[in-house]
């Protein structure tokens, strides 16, 4: 195969850190990583494998007692019995330090199949096609036990020429995780072991727009350009299977894959590809490929004639068939059928395989062969790779971004999608990419989808889409005024956190920490972190609980559980200050959903939403969370290409100093020339209302004069900042912001569809009484509606 094609990898085990017999081999890759092999005859796998391509984790310290019929393993994690023969539930066994449920955990080999179901923290699945709400997740790589078990035994390998094959000799290849409830060294171990998750370009975190539609260039064009006019940035352009024929004749039978663009839909498919490009907007275009090629397609002669047909099965229009085991198949593939299409302006590719796993060689899973081999064509020029596809099993992170398939429209499906996104980082794969509003079926519900933006708008990748039914799409316009309102104004916000989720991008990259992480991440041994599924930690500032419920019809407001940990949070959308160590549901209007950002979060935004996607930004606004100490290091390169890997970037340090009142922007490190040379700046310190603020100061301790603005939070705008230039801000006679209970309260009465004068009542209960102990009690007494004292309590014990 090409070269690009053979990966780089180190699948050999360092020799000191295995132990082994006859029959068995023992590899110890981490204090917590055991590699259990057995293989009657002794010939043992070392190449890597369709899943695991680093063996070499470092050097391990370990003590072994090695005795003629028993063999124990001790490292700072575990504790290892075996007694030398075929693998079974009395002969191996595993101690492990530190598990939720108890401070020691024993595995006996086979536990994985019978882990009690309270026990298990789930990772992910292939597809939620046709799912309409919660469906069954396969394992991931940590549990409530402290362990978890990873079974390689029937991948196939990878060759060093690029492709695979079957192993010469069928052995028993487990991977023991035993990390208690260090759970995210355990993930950062995973990507150690099977491969890092490549950065994405900054334009794939902007807005995709997508729908199954036979669109023409003419109504495409025009679409792009409403969304521009109306101020809706967007950043993918997907292009569904109307690209290409479909209405074909029927002795080719179904038009369902296909390679030829559709000419009397799109006349100039260069032409049009060329002017989304210079409209910011990149493109995928979407393939089935399990019909292979047939004879109207317009490669099918030269494909067919390098794959050697004569010209008699040419003439006869013998289908090409596709072959994911067939290396020549491969190659031809996408030299003929992919590689022109990018030639024209293909950005990248949306494969929408939904056939199975099986194909002519044993083992083989087709969605895995085009997931690797489109990541790493798309890449053959140096560009940063990228590809569109379903989950193929743990090793998939290498391959991002994921398509979860086709969900229904329903308050169930929306409900599954946060737990199941943030669930899958429990098996490394943090990119996945929904359906937002939902793709088919259903009843038309405003609000619905107006919720679904919102959590699309805190996932990993934004993506409307939608079936080709002409009531399904999802342009704001065609949502009652308040929704319409509600998701252009969240579209702009993704926009407007691009410099946040790059950072991140990177941060997933670099250090091996997921975007989307569980609340037990950070609390693993809290036991409220379990209990709140549809909260996550989004990137490192900032906490998310997803809205996917309706309104409660007397309040006009949703009611959603959460778990505040200790601390001081902030809500950056309304503003409203809490602390934390508790559970409590919090309220919110459709125009917001509960994202805290704790006291000493520092996020980096951008005003403006409508520049391209792909470039770095001239304006930056900064968001300062006071109460805490903060810092943030923004990350930058050049947005496109793999120099990242090589450290080709540039990285800024935002920093704010709680006592001293100081915040500073760094001079930039690295490439500056990758960012412009000077940049505006908005900094906003939330939390504090008012307060003296000291021109900017430079690295040579001159000063100026700074325009300030002081509404709910003090801001500074500072222009033509130098990016090589460190500058310092100084808040002096700080007034700090308070939560304003009257206000806040009045708001959720007036809101309220329930008897005016028991609102006036209420409302002059909690002008009159200031003591927030007594006006409770008070409240109570009043026997009001559970939720509207639930949402009230909310505001005056926040």
């Amino acid at each position: 195969m090409k070269e690009y094609y053979q990966i780089q990898t180190k699948p050999v085990c360092r020799k000191e850190n295995i132990v082994e017999g006859a029959s068995y081999r023992i590899s110890i890759l981490t204090a917590g990583l055991i590699r259990l092999e057995y293989a009657e005859h002794g010939i043992f796998e070392d190449r890597p494998t369709q899943i695991v391509w680093n063996r070499d984790l470092g050097a391990c310290d370990f003590q072994v007692s090695d005795k003629e019929d028993f063999l124990e393993i001790i490292t700072d994690r575990i504790h290892l019995y075996y007694n030398k023969k075929r693998f079974s539930s009395e002969g191996l066994f595993i101690e492990v330090e530190g598990g939720f449920l108890s401070s020691e955990k024993v595995w006996h080999y086979g536990d994985n199949a019978i882990l009690p179901e309270e026990d298990k923290l789930y990772g992910t699945t292939r597809t939620l096609d046709g799912a309409d709400g919660a469906i069954p997740l396969d394992g991931g790589l940590i549990a409530m036990t402290g362990y978890a078990l990873l079974d390689d035994s029937n991948s196939l390998v990878i060759r060093e020429d690029g492709f695979v094959e079957k192993r010469k000799e069928q052995e028993e290849d487990l991977y023991f995780w035993g990390y208690g409830t260090d759970y995210l060294t355990c993930v950062q171990d995973f990507y150690r072991l099977c491969g890092t998750t490549p950065m994405i370009p900054r334009y794939a975190l902007g807005n995709w727009w997508s729908r199954y539609h036979k669109y023409t260039e003419e109504s495409y064009r025009e679409l792009m350009e409403r969304f521009s006019s109306e101020k809706i940035p967007f950043s993918v352009a997907v292009i569904d299977m109307d690209w290409h024929l479909v209405d074909v004749e029927e002795e080719y039978g179904s038009g369902w894959t296909g390679y030829t663009w559709n000419r009397e839909l799109f006349p100039n498919p260069a032409g049009f590809l060329a002017w989304l490009h210079e409209r910011g907007l990149h493109v995928t275009l979407n393939v089935h490929p399990a019909d292979g090629v047939r004879a109207y397609e317009e490669m099918y002669e030269v494909m067919g004639k390098a794959l050697g047909m004569n010209e008699e099965d040419i003439k006869n229009k013998l289908p090409i068939a596709f072959d994911v085991s067939d290396e020549k198949f491969m190659e031809a593939y996408f030299t003929y059928l992919h590689h022109p299409q990018e030639e024209a302006g293909v950005d990248f590719w949306w494969i929408d395989w939904q056939q199975g796993n099986a194909s002519k060689l044993e083992g083989m899973d087709p969605l895995w062969m085009l997931n690797h081999y489109h990541f790493l064509d798309n890449g053959r020029d140096g560009k940063r790779p990228m590809t569109f596809s379903r989950y193929a099993g743990p090793g998939s992170h290498r391959y991002p971004i994921g398509f979860s398939g086709d969900t229904i429209i329903s308050w169930k499906s929306l409900d599954f999608q946060p737990y199941f996104t943030a669930s899958a980082s429990n098996i490394g794969y943090g990119m996945w990419s929904h359906d937002i509003g939902g793709h088919t079926n259903g009843t038309r519900d405003d609000e619905l989808i107006g919720r679904w933006v919102q959590f699309g708008v805190f996932s990993p990748i934004m993506r409307l889409h939608s079936t080709n039914n002409q009531f399904c799409s999802k342009e704001p316009w065609r949502y009652r005024l308040e929704i319409r309102t509600v998701m252009e104004e969240f579209l702009r916000l993704r926009h407007r956190m691009l410099p946040y989720l790059y950072t991140m991008n990177y941060r997933q990259y670099a250090e091996g920490i997921p975007m989307i992480l569980p609340m037990y991440y950070l609390y693993p041994r809290e036991r409220e972190a379990y209990e709140v599924p549809n909260q996550y930690l989004f990137g490192s500032e900032m906490m998310v609980a997803a809205v996917t419920t309706p309104c409660i019809k007397s309040l006009r407001m949703a009611k959603t559980a959460v778990w505040i940990p200790a601390g001081e949070w902030y809500d950056i959308f309304t503003g409203l200050r809490y602390h934390g160590g508790r559970k409590m549901n919090l309220y919110r209007d459709i125009t917001s959903i509960p994202v805290l950002a704790r006291a000493g979060a520092v996020i980096p935004f951008q005003d403006d939403y409508m520049e391209n996607a792909g470039e770095n930004p001239k304006q930056l606004h900064i968001y300062v969370y006071t109460g805490e100490d903060g810092d943030f290091t923004l990350y930058e390169d050049d947005n496109i290409t793999i120099g990242y890997q090589k450290e080709k970037c540039v990285k800024t340090r935002y920093r704010w100093q709680e006592k001293e009142g100081c915040f500073s922007i760094c001079s930039a490190e690295g490439k500056a020339d990758l960012i412009p040379e000077k940049r505006d700046y908005i900094i906003t310190f939330c939390g504090i209302k008012d307060a003296q603020v000291i021109g900017k100061v430079m690295s040579d301790g001159s000063s100026t004069e700074l325009a300030v603005e002081r509404k709910e939070n003090v801001r500074v705008l500072m222009k033509d900042v130098s990016v090589n230039e460190t500058v310092s801000l100084y808040l002096k006679e700080i007034v700090h912001t308070e939560n304003e209970i009257s206000d806040r309260c009045f708001q959720i009465l007036d809101r309220a569809e329930i008897d005016n004068n028991l609102k006036d009542n209420i409302f002059n209960l909690i002008e009159a009484q200031p003591e927030k102990t007594l006006l409770l009690h008070s409240l109570q007494a009043m026997e009001l509606n559970d939720d509207l004292y639930d949402a009230l309590s909310e505001i005056i014990t926040a």
